[in-house]
């Protein structure tokens, strides 16, 4: 739906003009006072300014086309409900999806007596008790100084911002019989907060423990392969994927909390931002031992594994397998073969009988009575989106897509800022540059990418704009791709070093959101044409604005619903 706004973007820069004179004209302080100042006030006015501005603008000039929308989101939802009809977007692909509630319901009882991991509670709330006990916990631990204040003030949980989290799954369209993936929606639960202050300390110890065995995307596994394959791929190369079954899940509680020990361990550590490695363990294993959530008008506990939601659950699981892999790995390195990971997902290339390899990996599968491995084994694989295949010792490499793909992007028309439709062309045409080896191929994922953004209403002006700006302002292509020049300069495209992000300096910036629509695509331009009028030559443009947008409602929004009720 597009979203007009009732009076035109000059007008609206005019009041923007008068908030910012007002606060280019505060005297100058000391330093300390005049950031109080202008995070209290000045800021708050400018946000103030644009959102109301924004609300006004949305409101007044919409009401009818407001409407006629409503109407139509409300028949949808009624006729939803009357079929007993559950609408999901697929995992991973994105795309709407229809389920009856019935085999909804049935597929989660199956999980669940599959898994043994969740304890149902009937219809007793747990939350005020997890409240309580959540604060005395920390309060005890501030106690015996096995926290700091400033951590506890961090941690400690106001009630009335709480919520239990809630249980939905996602369909995973592009499997057989579309099982479920389930997700624990937590962003209120009490334990959230030292889920993701523990996951903020421990992450980065994990990624640079494993970095030699984990990758986090199909381009780092192609370059691993490229070098590799120079000496190691030979016609009886083989190659396998394998998947670790209800990983999240089926990882223990206690040996999970106890694999984070292994880490610090490894690492030789004594202490993490402050706290000591004992005092990690303790708030690690409340965070484990506390999952608790409603579905479909129950309460549950879970008592085994971790909640696929919380970001400390991620952390553990994959320390977990990163322990557990070791022998693996070493057995792989020693026979000369390739080994990655990525979360529970894993990637073999070895110069091994399929038969021998077979044998191996039962005796894996009896390393741990918690992790099953279920193997893909041949002469080509599918590993997140990248596609290999052994073609007589050859490497032939392109771009893999799930069964359940759909030719689906953000549409032309849609009311985004043309620099995210840009992107999506430069990214995809990125890819295929990279992903696949040879010039035919490379031609044929670049007309599947131009059929795909025809269909979403992109122009084929545009989209030849946007090829040609991938090649010669981002690629350094300066001649057209043919068969003979197509390697050379699809290497030189890989050997690129990307650019890492310049991180945020949060207490400089200021973060300030609108509503996009089409007659707010000048705003960005003029807002900064307008600080820098004010503020160019001003000790306070030490302070950078940080425009971001927001997009109006969508049919995802107003239909899907992952929450049920509790009696």
């Amino acid at each position: 739906m597009k979203v007009k706004p009732g009076r035109p973007v000059e007008q609206f820069i005019a009041e923007i003009d008068t908030v910012l004179q007002r606060l280019h004209n505060i005297p100058k302080i000391n330093q300390h006072k005049k950031d109080k100042e202008i995070n209290t006030v000045s800021y708050d006015n400018l946000e103030y300014a644009i959102q109301s501005s924004q609300s006004q603008n949305i409101q007044i000039n919409n009401i009818i086309k407001k409407k006629n929308y409503n109407r139509l989101i409300k028949r949808l939802k009624y006729k939803l409900k009357l079929t007993n009809t559950i609408l999901r977007k697929s995992d991973k692909s994105k795309v709407f999806h229809l389920g009856k509630s019935e085999d909804y319901r049935k597929k989660s009882d199956k999980y669940m007596a599959k898994t043994q991991a969740y304890k149902c509670l009937g219809i007793n709330n747990p939350l005020p008790d997890l409240i309580k006990r959540t604060n005395k916990y920390l309060f005890e631990l501030r106690l015996a100084k096995w926290i700091t204040q400033k951590q506890y003030e961090k941690l400690c949980i106001n009630p009335n911002e709480l919520e239990l989290a809630h249980l939905y799954y996602l369909p995973k369209a592009h499997k057989p019989g579309t099982p479920l993936r389930p997700i624990i929606s937590g962003l209120k639960h009490p334990t959230v907060k030292i889920s993701k202050f523990l996951d903020k300390l421990l992450r980065p110890l994990f990624d640079k423990m494993a970095s030699k065995t984990s990758v986090t995307s199909g381009f780092e596994l192609l370059k691993q392969l490229l070098e590799w394959s120079k000496i190691n791929l030979h016609q009886e190369t083989i190659f396998c994927t394998m998947d670790v079954t209800d990983l999240y899940t089926m990882v223990p509680q206690t040996e999970g909390v106890l694999s984070l020990k292994k880490m610090m361990d490894y690492f030789k550590l004594k202490q993490i931002g402050g706290l000591s490695i004992e005092t990690i363990i303790r708030l690690s294993r409340f965070v484990m031992q506390n999952n608790y959530f409603s579905y479909n008008g129950q309460y549950y506990h879970q008592i085994r594994g971790g909640a696929m939601g919380s970001p400390l659950t991620l952390t553990i699981a994959n320390c977990y397998m990163f322990f557990y892999e070791q022998q693996i790995i070493k057995q792989i390195n020693n026979s000369g073969g390739l080994y990655f990971r990525y979360i529970d997902d894993i990637f073999i290339a070895i110069n091994w009988p399929t038969r021998h390899l077979f044998k191996q990996i039962d005796r894996w599968n009896h390393f741990d009575e918690n992790i099953k491995l279920l193997e893909n084994i041949g002469s080509m694989a599918d590993f997140l989106d990248l596609h290999i295949e052994n073609q007589d010792g050859q490497l032939f490499t392109t771009i893999y897509q799930k069964p359940s793909y759909k030719p689906y992007y953000l549409p032309f028309n849609s009311i985004h800022p043309l620099h995210m439709k840009k992107n999506i062309v430069f990214t995809m045409l990125l890819r295929a540059i990279r992903y696949c080896s040879t010039f035919q191929s490379y031609l044929d994922e670049r007309e599947k990418l131009r059929i795909a953004l025809l269909l979403n209403k992109y122009p084929n002006k545009f989209i030849d704009e946007q090829f040609k700006n991938v090649y010669l302002k981002k690629c350094n292509i300066d001649q057209p791709l043919n068969h003979n020049n197509y390697n050379m300069y699809r290497q030189k495209v890989i050997n690129t070093v990307i650019k890492q992000k310049v991180p945020i300096d949060y207490r400089r910036s200021i973060f300030i959101h609108f509503t996009y629509c089409s007659s707010m695509k000048t705003f960005p331009i003029k807002f900064h044409t307008l600080w820098n009028k004010y503020f160019g030559e001003s000790p306070i443009n030490e302070i950078t604005p940080i425009l971001g947008t927001r997009n109006v409602n969508n049919l995802q929004r107003r239909l899907m619903y992952t929450r049920t009720n509790v009696s």
